[in-house]
């Protein structure tokens, strides 16, 4: 499958993701400010996809992220029916989504600026490139959670269903630990596939 045709179906898959979360979700200001994301990333990847086209590995992981977002604006990540399966099959004292989200937070971007970052500059694999990558994850945790704090300043207790915390104190915390988790999984499993789609570039 070609690129285009490739960007086309995830942008119906997102489209019907889109439609369905947003016919009832449980708040309406959450599932928008979930779902920002998506609606900032299409636009870019059609806009670039001629001159910037992604690896299979990239567009890929990009749709799912783009799906575990809609699914957290949907219900909001602390009532996803699937965390609360996950949350009894093992124990846990909370709903996991959000943790699950926000380790999706650092694997794929770890992916999408590796790509980048491989593509436009002189660097390569290597240490180097691994602890930038590293950090540029967690900026970008860190840029959510300053997200979630203006949110929460401005909106007040309206704030509460897109924090997610689950009277978690340390969920900020624990959010940045999840992200930096994921990148570190994805160059760890992935950078070897990565490396072999971009050398067809």
């Amino acid at each position: 499958m070609n690129y285009t045709r490739a960007l086309a179906l995830l942008s119906a898959i997102w489209a019907v993701m889109l439609a369905w979360s947003g016919w009832a979700p449980f708040d309406r200001a959450t599932w928008l400010m979930e779902v920002a994301p998506v609606l900032i990333a299409l636009p870019v990847l059609w806009l670039t996809r001629k001159a910037f086209p992604l690896t299979p590995l990239a567009l890929v992981l990009t749709g799912l992220h783009g799906i575990v977002l809609m699914l957290g604006g949907a219900y909001t990540y602390a009532r996803v029916p699937i965390g609360f399966e996950v949350q009894e099959w093992l124990g846990l004292a909370r709903n996991p989504y959000d943790r699950f989200g926000h380790l999706m937070q650092g694997f794929v971007p770890a992916i999408v600026f590796r790509e980048m970052l491989l593509r436009l500059s002189v660097l390569r694999p290597g240490l180097l490139l691994t602890v930038l990558l590293l950090a540029c994850c967690l900026a970008v945790s860190a840029s959510y959670e300053l997200i979630e704090f203006g949110a929460a300043m401005a909106l007040g207790q309206g704030a509460e269903e897109f924090l997610g915390t689950q009277g978690d104190p340390w969920d900020t915390q624990w959010d940045m630990l999840m992200c930096l988790i994921g990148a570190a999984l994805a160059l760890l499993a992935l950078s070897p596939l990565h490396d072999r789609q971009l050398s067809r570039l």
